[in-house]
């Protein structure tokens, strides 16, 4: 029988020894959640059901609608279904916190200035998001607990030595996560131009599976859109995620005068079981200190 899983659902059951093909056929369904695979590792077998919410709160999904008035049905997408199974499991499984904090943008605005012409010349498009991943990935290389995973048994935190950042990208046909890998060791023009591959080839529906998987951490950026900030939901096996928001001008005061600054927002949600809340604010004000000094990462 054919099923549906997510890369990080896959690596999970594999991890585990557990048959995704054999469980989806025991539950005569094709979509697999974590859950699913918790629920047959704990010796529960879990509910065969449609790919709706497996749990007794079903009941307040099933509702007729249509008695309060005029609606009109739209399929879920089977993507759109494992990313809510995965969502959903996640929120329920972790205590997550968020924390919350602003960037300085000035140095890192001036340099993309200063750089602009001979950047469109050479045909690369140098956003701040590549600075971004290029501070993240350095501070993940300064704070290891960040760059880890916890073991499924809770009791051994796996510490990667590799760094490598996922990038959601929001398309017609759902939000894709696809990995640039090994950032720490790419330069900002490298970054900027595979984050501009990776989001291409993910609008256009080419990102292979196994560029999904492998991520120390992702990063949520809204900035193009708007919003002054949000609470990004951690994504197990990785402990953390970093949402951007839309970049704002604000006064500062120097000490003598106001100063139009340029800040950025930065939502930090975080694996509370793993990371607590000083070494999210410590790891937080490296990595911002890094954005109003980019010089340190070039």
């Amino acid at each position: 029988m054919s099923f549906v899983a997510s890369p990080s659902v896959r690596a999970y059951a594999g991890r585990n020894g557990v048959d995704l093909e054999r469980l989806a056929e025991k539950l005569g369904r094709e979509l697999i959640g974590r859950e699913d695979v918790d629920q047959f590792l704990a010796g529960d077998t879990p509910k065969s059901s449609s790919a709706g919410p497996t749990s007794d709160h079903a009941q307040f999904w099933d509702v007729d609608h249509g008695q309060f008035g005029p609606v009109r049905e739209e399929p879920m997408s089977r993507f759109a279904q494992v990313s809510a199974q995965n969502l959903a499991a996640a929120n329920a499984m972790i205590p997550q916190v968020t924390h919350h904090d602003r960037a300085d943008m000035r140095a890192v605005e001036a340099f993309r200035q200063s750089i602009k012409a001979e950047m469109a010349q050479k045909g690369v498009k140098l956003t701040a998001l590549a600075f971004h991943l290029k501070a993240l990935a350095a501070t993940l290389k300064a704070f290891p607990k960040f760059n880890a995973s916890l073991s499924a048994d809770g009791k051994t935190l796996v510490l990667k030595q590799y760094v490598h950042i996922g990038v959601a990208v929001d398309t017609p046909h759902g939000l894709l996560v696809p990995v640039v890998r090994d950032v720490d060791q790419k330069g900002i023009v490298q970054i900027a131009n595979d984050i501009a591959d990776i989001a291409g080839r993910a609008q256009a529906r080419k990102i292979r599976p196994e560029e999904l998987a492998g991520a120390s951490m992702a990063v949520s950026s809204l900035g193009g859109i708007g919003g002054i900030g949000f609470t990004p939901i951690v994504n197990p096996p990785q402990l953390a995620i970093l949402g951007i928001s839309r970049t704002e001008t604000v006064p500062q005061w120097d000490g003598k005068n106001w100063q139009p600054v340029p800040m950025t927002p930065l939502d930090l949600s975080y694996d509370h079981r793993v990371i607590n809340g000083a070494e999210a604010a410590r790891f937080v004000v490296h990595l911002t200190d890094l954005l109003a000094t980019p010089k340190k990462l070039i």
